[in-house]
């Protein structure tokens, strides 16, 4: 390989990606070479291609502009399919895609947050003019083997950290769960429970943080018995709020970490029978199209998922065009939707023995 003071390329390749020239030139290759690696060519020996992909993922590859195909395609790649979630962010995504004579392809990895092998090599026989992934991501091999194919790929909602480089929507979490609890602090509740996401998701970790935050401003002490481990699924809403309130001293309200949780929430509130929001005020964290039909209508945090999906479109396609793109991670603002399931503070203390009285549904 040539070294960095030999090579006329050298610091170019540092800030910028690097052509089909100068990828075979630090290889030691032929133009030839690269080409039927950044193809997907067999012919090519297994050294050759790891020291030419390893390149293209060190210094990336500069693609030559290139007009997308009305009968193009952009895959959407969910973790599962479950709930309102993947059908707002679809929405977004068509709404770009159709103005560009594009089709949406979903797929669904069965709940893994990493695509198996069989994945990308089905993605690559197809040909799409791109890849959203959404609360999950591909390999570090899986994005090279995208890239060298000529295949952009945005994470949406990344779980974890998208890769370097990797293009990325997401929300402004922080903010929300600050929000969240700000405004059930503003309401004059003190024991105040959160029902977290998982601890992997990166998200999920943002509330949480802009709920503590919240409550170290206003001098409140987080107490760990007030945070219970969830998945994002109503059982953990179910299962973490009977423990909540059987606590010695059980929260007056919760942060649910979002809407599927709070539902959770709920359900064991009407196990105990508590009335929400005159024994417990409640609030979540996506502002599902389901959540204003609930009795109450739930109070929770709007995350702009139509947006969110709509802006990873556009990305994606400005990279398959060849356009640079302004930013490479973009997070959209969240907003506070008050409904029905918060209410101030009016003394005493959650819990079964709180109410005598069980919830009207109606």
């Amino acid at each position: 390989m040539t070294s960095t003071e030999e090579s006329p390329h050298a610091d170019s390749a540092s800030s910028k990606p690097l052509t089909l020239s100068q990828l075979a030139e630090l290889a030691g290759v032929s133009m030839a070479t690269v080409s039927k690696v950044v193809n997907g060519r067999s012919e090519v020996g297994p050294e050759t291609r790891a020291l030419v992909e390893g390149l293209i993922q060190e210094h990336g590859y500069r693609r030559q502009r290139r007009r997308i195909k009305p009968a193009g395609l952009i895959e959407v790649v969910f973790h599962e399919l479950a709930g309102d979630y993947p059908i707002e962010i679809v929405k977004g995504v068509q709404q770009v895609a159709r103005r560009h004579g594009l089709s949406v392809v979903i797929s669904e990895l069965g709940g893994r947050h990493t695509p198996g092998h069989r994945w990308i090599e089905d993605v690559l026989g197809r040909r799409p003019t791109g890849v959203i992934t959404v609360f999950s991501g591909p390999t570090e091999e899986q994005r090279v083997r995208l890239a060298t194919r000529e295949v952009p790929l945005v994470v949406l909602d990344p779980a974890g950290d998208p890769g370097r480089g990797v293009p990325s929507v997401g929300a402004t979490n922080w903010s929300g769960g600050l929000e969240a609890t700000r405004h059930l602090l503003e309401l004059g509740h003190r024991r105040i429970a959160m029902i977290t996401g998982p601890e992997y998701a990166l998200s999920g970790r943002a509330r949480l943080d802009g709920y503590r935050a919240a409550l170290d401003a206003a001098g409140v002490p987080v107490d760990p018995d007030l945070i219970c481990q969830g998945t994002f699924q109503i059982e953990d809403g179910l299962a973490c709020t009977r423990r909540l309130l059987k606590l010695p001293e059980p929260p007056t309200a919760i942060f649910a970490a979002n809407d599927g949780q709070a539902v959770g929430v709920y359900h064991a509130a009407h196990e105990l029978r508590l009335r929400i929001p005159d024994d417990l005020s409640v609030i979540g964290f996506d502002d599902m199209p389901s959540c204003r039909w609930a009795i109450p209508p739930l109070t929770t945090i709007h995350q702009p998922l139509i947006e969110m999906g709509a802006t990873a479109a556009t990305m994606l396609i400005s990279l398959a065009e060849g356009e640079p793109l302004q930013q490479r991670r973009v997070e959209l603002g969240t907003e506070l939707v008050i409904r029905g399931s918060t209410a101030a503070f009016r003394g005493g203390k959650a819990g079964p023995e709180a109410l005598s009285q069980p919830i009207r549904v109606k």
